[in-house]
C-alpha cells in the first residue's frame, strides 16, 4: 500500500490466499480488525510447548532421571495455554474461549513427544519412562527451533518450526530435515497441495541460502495422531516470485475470485467485501444455508434477553449498497455474539450489520459466540484505499 512502510514479503499463507482470491489477499493487507481462533491459538501454544521442551536446560538433572516429562510438559503447555488465551480474550473479533480444548492440546503434545522420540528411532515407549539422557539425544539432534525462514532478497519468508538432523538407520546424521508441526486435520492419503507446496518452499528457501547444505527434506508432523507426512516434488521458487510479483500492494482494491471456494467458503472478511453478497444474490442462495452471512439492519434490541428484530438486505448493485427488502426476522443474540453486538453499538454504529455465520435453520436465527458481528463497510471496486 501507498505509505506502507513494511516491506513486500510473500509467505505461503499469503500466496495460498491470493490464490484462493486476490480480493481476501488483499484485504487482509488492510488493517482490518483480525478474528482470533480457538483452533488456531490451541495450536500456537501446543507448538511453543513442544518448542520450549526443546529448549529445556536439564543440566540440573541426572541422566538417568525418569518420570519428569509428564510435569514438566504440562507446566509449559500450561504456561503457553494462558499467554494464548490472553492474547484471544484482548481480540475483538473472538468466539468463545474453551477451556474443554485444553485435554485437546495434552493430546496434540503427546503427539508431537511421541514423534520426536520417533526420530531418534524409540517408538512405544512410556513418557513416564524418558531419561534425562534420552531427551539430551533428542535434543542433541536440533539444529534449529523455531525461527523465521527469509530469501536474501527478503522476498520471500515463512516460519521454521523445526529444523533437525535427518539420521540414518545407524542413527549418524545423513542431512536436514525440515519438520512442521501440524495440529489441524489429518492427511487423507497424501498432503494437500497447498500444504506439500508450504513444505517445499521452506525447504527450497532454505537450499538457496545455504549452498553447500546436506540434502533436505520436509515433513508434516500431524500431532492428532503423531503421523508424519514427507512433502516432495519441484523446486517452488520460481512459481513463488512470480506469485510475489503478482501480490505488490495496490491502492485499488484486487480483483475477486467469485465462486464455490471464495464466496461460498471460509473467508475473514466479508464484512468489506460486496461480491460474496452479489454473487449469493444472484444465484439466489442468501440466507439458504444453515449457517448463514446476512447484511441486516437491526430494529429492536432487547439488551437484557438478547432478543432482535432484524430487517433483512439485499445488495443495490456491485458496490455492496444496501437495501431494505422489508422482510423482518426475529433474532437470538447470545454470549459472544450479543457482547459483539453491544460493542458495535455503544461505537456508535448506525446502519446495516454485517452477521457472520448465524444459524438460520429455525425460526429465530440465534447469533452466538462463534458469529461475527461488524458495521457492513464493504470497500467496492475501483475506488483507492490507504491505510
Amino acid at each position: 500500500m501507498a505509505g506502507d512502510a513494511r516491506p513486500h514479503m510473500l509467505s505461503p499463507s499469503a500466496w495460498n490466499r491470493y490464490e484462493t482470491c486476490p480480493r481476501m489477499y488483499w484485504l487482509s493487507r488492510q488493517g482490518l480488525p483480525r478474528k482470533a481462533g480457538m483452533a488456531a491459538s490451541v495450536g500456537t501454544a501446543v507448538h511453543a510447548s513442544i518448542e520450549d521442551l526443546l529448549n529445556i536446560d536439564l543440566s540440573g538433572k541426572e541422566d538417568a532421571e525418569s518420570g519428569w516429562i509428564t510435569e514438566v510438559g504440562e507446566r509449559l503447555l500450561k504456561q503457553r495455554w494462558e499467554e494464548e488465551k490472553a492474547v484471544f480474550m484482548s481480540t475483538p473479533r473472538r468466539p468463545k474461549w474453551k477451556e474443554e480444548k485444553w485435554k485437546d492440546a495434552t493430546q496434540h503434545q503427546r503427539g508431537g513427544i511421541i514423534m520426536l522420540l520417533d526420530h531418534v528411532g524409540v517408538r512405544g515407549l512410556d513418557h513416564s519412562r524418558i531419561t534425562v539422557a534420552l531427551w539430551k539425544r533428542i535434543q542433541s539432534t536440533a539444529i534449529a527451533i523455531e525461527g523465521e525462514l527469509k530469501t536474501s532478497d527478503g522476498r520471500l519468508m515463512g516460519r521454521l518450526d523445526l529444523l533437525m538432523a535427518d539420521l540414518g538407520e545407524d542413527g549418524q546424521p545423513k542431512g536436514w530435515l525440515v519438520a512442521d508441526l501440524k495440529t489441524g486435520r489429518v492427511p487423507e492419503g497424501e498432503l494437500k497441495v497447498d500444504v506439500n507446496r508450504q513444505l517445499r518452499m521452506y525447504r527450497d528457501i532454505l537450499l538457496a541460502n545455504n549452498p553447500g547444505a546436506p540434502p533436505v527434506r520436509t515433513e508434516g508432523w500431524y500431532t492428532h495422531d503423531a503421523s508424519k507426512w514427507a512433502a516432495t516434488g519441484a523446486n517452488v521458487l520460481e512459481d513463488a516470485y512470480a506469485a510475489w510479483q503478482a501480490t505488490v500492494p495496490t491502492p485499488l482494491p484486487m480483483e475477486a475470485t467469485v465462486g464455490d471456494d471464495s464466496c461460498g467458503g471460509f473467508c475473514d472478511w466479508k464484512a468489506w467485501c460486496p461480491h460474496w453478497w452479489q454473487w449469493r444474490h444472484e444465484n439466489g442462495t442468501l440466507h439458504k444455508s444453515d449457517f448463514s452471512d446476512a447484511v441486516v439492519l437491526l430494529h429492536e434490541f432487547d439488551p437484557s434477553s438478547g432478543a432482535a428484530v432484524l430487517e433483512l438486505c439485499e445488495p443495490l448493485n456491485a458496490e455492496g449498497r444496501a437495501v431494505p427488502t422489508g422482510v423482518q426476522q426475529s433474532a437470538k443474540f447470545t454470549d459472544r455474539g450479543k457482547e459483539a453486538l453491544q460493542e458495535t453499538l455503544g461505537g456508535g454504529h448506525q446502519g446495516a450489520l454485517f452477521l457472520g455465520s448465524v444459524m438460520t435453520q429455525n425460526r429465530v436465527w440465534r447469533v452466538g459466540h462463534w458469529c461475527d458481528v461488524l458495521p457492513w463497510a464493504p470497500m467496492p471496486d475501483g475506488i483507492e484505499h490507504h491505510k
